[in-house]
Order: C-alpha cells, then sequence, then structure tokens
C-alpha cells in the first residue's frame, strides 16, 4: 500500500449478488493502491452498491449517504449498481452524491476517480441497458466465512413485477474455467464455504452479446465445481423450478461438495396469479420439485420466495397460496410484500392490494415461516450434523450453519471460527438457534 494511500469504504445493499460484486470492486480499488476501510471510519471516497428490489430505495439511499457524510464531510460518494442503473437522476440529486455509474460503469470506478473535489450535483455516467452485453466474474472474500461466487448475471426472463431485467441486462454467464479458477482462488484462502450466486444461476451457460446457445449448462458447473480440491461446501444460491432439473437434484444428493440446501422461488401458490407474473411454470411443477428432494433428500433445508399482495390477488388466490405453503414440506419462507416498481406491467395492472392487507397478508406468511423452521429444526433434533462456524460473537454466543442449514449455537471460542466440527443437535434455544454437543473434532471432509 502506498504511504498517504486514500481511503475507499464500502455500503452494500440487497443480494449476495451485490455483495460479490463489492468485493471485486474493492479489491480493483486496493490494487490501485487505495486502503479499504469499514464505512463507519473516515474515508476519503465511500462507495454505494445499491438496490432496486428493496423497499423505500431511495429513503434507505439517502440514509447511508448521510451516515458516509457524517464521517467525513469532505468524502466524495459515489452510488453503482441497479438502483444507480434504474434511476441515476434521481441518485445524482442527493445531497452529497457526487457520481453515479451505471451497469457498465461501475467495475471501472477508479477511472472516474481522477479528481475527487465534490460536485454540487452529482455526475452520471450509465449506459442504455442493451450495452451491459459483457460479463464480469466476481466473488466476496474476507468479508465472511464463506464466500459468494458469482457465475451468472442478466436475465431473459419478463416477471411482470421485476425490474432486474432493466437494471442488469440479458443473462449471460461466466466461463467454465474462469469459474473453476475463482473457486480455486477462494479455496487457497482457506474459506470452507463457497455460495453460487447470479440473478438466474439456472440459466448458467450463456455467452456473452445474446448469444442464446448454452456452452455449459448449470449440471456441468456444479459436477465441475465438486471436483474443485479444497472446496469443502458449495451451496446453491436460489435457483428458479423451472430450471431446477432432475439430474441436478440427483447430483447434489451423491455430491462430495454440495449441500441439500435449495432455495426456490414460488412467487405465489396460485395459478391465476403466477400466469399474471408470467412465471415460467405453475404450482404443480413446484410440488413436483419438492418431492423430488424429498425422495432423495429427506433432510434436506427447502427455501421458498413468496410474494404477497400483487395486484389482483384476492383474499380467495391469497388463503390459496396459504394452504398450499402449509401443506408443502418446506422449511422456512423469504416474504416479500409487493411494492409497484417503475417501468413494470405489474405498476399498471388494475385490482392494487390495499397497503394495510398487503402488510396483513405479509404477517401471516412471515408467523407460517417461522412455524416451518420450528418444524424442521424439530425434525432435526438427535441428528448428527457438520456445522460451520461463523466469526461473529453474538452475545457470548458462536453461531453456525449445518449443511442443512440449521442454524446452531455453542458457547464463544475463537478458535471454532471457520472450522467444521461433526455435532449432534439436542435442543432449540428461546432464540430459535439450536444447541448441540461436539461429537468429533474439526472435520475435514
Amino acid at each position: 500500500m502506498t504511504p498517504n494511500a486514500k481511503k475507499v469504504a464500502f455500503y452494500t445493499l440487497g443480494c449476495k449478488l451485490n455483495f460479490s460484486e463489492t468485493s471485486t470492486i474493492a479489491r480493483n480499488f486496493q490494487q490501485e493502491g487505495f486502503e479499504r476501510v469499514d464505512f463507519e471510519e473516515v474515508a476519503d471516497i465511500y462507495v454505494i452498491n445499491t438496490c432496486s428490489v428493496t423497499e423505500n430505495a431511495d429513503k434507505q439511499f439517502k440514509q447511508i449517504v448521510k451516515k458516509a457524510l457524517k464521517n467525513n464531510e469532505k468524502a466524495f460518494v459515489a452510488a453503482v449498481g441497479c438502483y444507480a442503473q434504474l434511476k441515476p437522476e434521481e441518485l445524482a440529486a442527493v445531497d452529497g452524491v457526487d457520481l453515479v455509474l451505471g451497469a457498465t460503469e461501475k467495475f471501472k470506478i477508479t477511472d472516474y476517480l481522477n479528481d475527487l473535489t465534490k460536485n454540487d450535483l452529482g455526475e452520471v455516467h450509465s449506459c442504455e441497458i442493451e450495452e451491459a452485453n459483457f460479463y464480469v466474474g466476481s466473488y466476496s472474500i474476507g468479508d465472511r466465512t464463506r464466500a459468494f461466487l458469482k457465475v451468472q448475471d442478466g436475465c431473459d426472463y419478463k416477471c411482470t413485477y421485476c425490474t432486474i431485467p432493466l437494471a442488469r441486462g440479458i443473462s449471460r454467464s461466466d466461463e467454465l474455467q474462469n469459474v473453476l479458477k475463482n473457486a480455486k482462488e477462494i479455496s487457497q484462502q482457506g474459506i470452507k464455504e463457497i455460495v453460487l450466486t447470479g440473478v438466474n444461476i439456472g440459466d448458467y451457460g450463456k455467452g456473452e452479446f445474446g448469444n442464446k446457445k448454452h456452452e455449459h449448462t448449470f449440471l456441468e458447473l456444479v459436477q465441475a465445481l465438486d471436483g474443485v480440491e479444497g472446496i469443502e461446501r458449495l451451496r446453491i444460491s436460489s435457483i428458479e423450478p423451472n430450471l431446477l432439473k432432475n439430474e441436478t437434484i440427483e447430483f447434489v444428493s451423491k455430491s462430495r461438495t454440495l449441500v441439500p440446501h435449495f432455495h426456490i422461488p414460488l412467487q405465489s401458490g396460485s395459478n391465476d396469479i403466477l400466469k399474471k407474473m408470467k412465471r415460467r411454470y405453475l404450482r404443480e411443477l413446484y410440488v413436483d420439485r419438492v418431492n423430488k428432494i424429498r425422495e432423495v433428500m429427506p433432510d434436506a433445508c427447502i427455501g421458498v420466495d413468496v410474494i404477497v399482495g400483487f395486484p389482483g390477488e384476492t383474499d380467495e388466490h391469497f388463503l390459496e397460496t396459504y394452504h398450499f405453503l402449509n401443506d408443502l414440506d418446506i422449511s422456512y419462507l423469504h416474504v416479500f410484500t409487493y411494492s409497484e416498481r417503475d417501468n413494470t406491467e405489474a405498476a399498471e395492472m388494475e385490482g392494487v392490494v390495499p397497503m394495510n392487507i398487503r402488510s396483513k397478508r405479509s404477517k401471516m406468511l412471515r408467523g407460517l415461516s417461522v412455524k416451518k423452521r420450528r418444524a424442521f429444526y424439530e425434525s432435526q433434533l438427535g441428528t448428527t450434523r457438520t456445522v460451520l462456524f461463523e466469526a461473529e460473537n453474538k452475545e457470548g454466543y458462536i453461531h453456525g450453519f449445518t449443511e442443512n442449514y440449521v442454524k446452531v449455537k455453542a458457547p464463544w471460542n475463537p478458535e471454532l471460527v471457520n472450522t467444521l466440527h461433526e455435532i449432534k443437535l439436542t435442543k432449540i434455544d428461546e432464540d430459535g438457534s439450536v444447541r448441540m454437543e461436539f461429537v468429533r473434532d474439526v472435520v475435514s471432509i
């Protein structure tokens, strides 16, 4: 690091993909001689990686800008990411923002930093989203005990509620050799778990420049990664039900490194609403996927994304979703309250659901999620699992996750951080995590 190096700090909103990209952008800064510091510290430059999915994205963004300027009122503030691509002028007008970079520019941010003088109005460099047709590989490292490895970007689906194709462009993938190279680099850093991430990772294999031909399939990707030395665990972040094939499920069940944990977006348990959303499956296919997983991996953890309050969702439609999920052998829910997004078909649809009803439905499904997670954890008591411990000391306890995503706790011991242990799950604690007994010392799979 150069003496008197400029300091840079990062704040990431949104998904695992954003975390992997922030990490890569941070490494680019460090290669250019900048010193990375925590966001709470005084820095010369603050980079905020934005998200368009979170509710009140603009409000959240303004608060983070304020936080940065409180640390250093003369700091240079840059915004990148999905919201920066969708609403660049809006972000540029926020008091204290100096630079806004769209989808193609964010990885070249250091090229725009020759002059760190504060601007009266944020300078915008964004592209037409059609120009986002090249692929930049990235992964996060050094932030957590697990790494997020980006394998795919963009999406060709036209779901009526979603702005991601507008924010990230067409579906395109990293080359298989490059993914394997990144995975090896991660494993050489002593990181035990890699989470595969992207916008639509089941669509892995599409080349650059809108080439619809798949060079490789998602199954070939996980088969190749399973053979990388030094990787102890591979986790699939989220995969569309229509792209999760039987062959992949079967391979995961026999794999050396892939863990029995699936996160599969559903969005609605009503076929009427699924059609209005322009999802590429009906609920019957979803049941089929869950049944297939349970057949070959009875103890697998299955997480579900669901949206409540979509335009036209009547009480009957919602109850259809509720009962569908209640009857389904799944482990937890991620519940999203529908919120209107500019330039989406859904924003123009009739049958707007009042906010108070959206909130009520959301609360009901969150309650169901608590019940489902509890039942799943109870089904795992008495079993022997492998846990990977994380780095945080939370009120005298260290937490970790089993391969099938049960959250466990043990009295804090710094020597346990980033180590794998065989354990027996004993009882559920008041905070919802599971107590455990050690069976064997560090396991190297």
